[in-house]
């Protein structure tokens, strides 16, 4: 099991993160958004509510996932990890926004957290996946 994992690390992060931005989204945007949260988002909220960004969140997590069920088709993973990183910009920017504006000063740990994660994620879709180790034949 470990060695099959081993094969498509890049994909099992796809499909770890993207469906945990798809409960991300679901349960903790559309359901029942945090005050902090929908405070620090108002640079956004101004131009999309909460339901559109909760969808955002669902869409991409999604797509993520998918993109890592996928096996090296040109450009999938590529996608998938755009995917995963964009919200995590977005609410990283919108977080430092609100810090730096003054609008809310405590978003700065949030700010901290998403655009980590988002870099992250650029970091993990640069990497290669190991090569697939040869399998010894089996002698009969």
């Amino acid at each position: 099991m470990v060695a099959a994992v081993r094969r498509w690390r890049r994909r099992a992060v796809l499909v770890t993160l993207g469906g945990g931005w798809t409960g991300y989204g679901a349960i903790g945007v559309l359901g029942d958004p945090r005050y902090g949260t929908s405070r620090g988002l108002d640079v956004i909220t101004d131009w999309a509510p909460m339901s559109v960004l909760g969808w955002v969140w669902v869409v991409c997590g999604l797509a993520a996932v998918v993109a890592g069920l996928v096996p090296r088709v040109g450009g999938v993973q590529s996608a998938g990890f755009t995917a995963l990183a964009t919200p995590a910009a977005l609410w990283g920017t919108a977080f430092l926004i609100a810090t730096v504006s003054g609008s809310y000063p405590r978003g700065g740990g949030g700010a901290c957290g998403w655009l980590a994660f988002a870099v992250s994620i650029v970091w993990v879709s640069g990497m290669d996946d190991p090569p697939a180790v040869p399998r010894e034949k089996v002698r009969r």
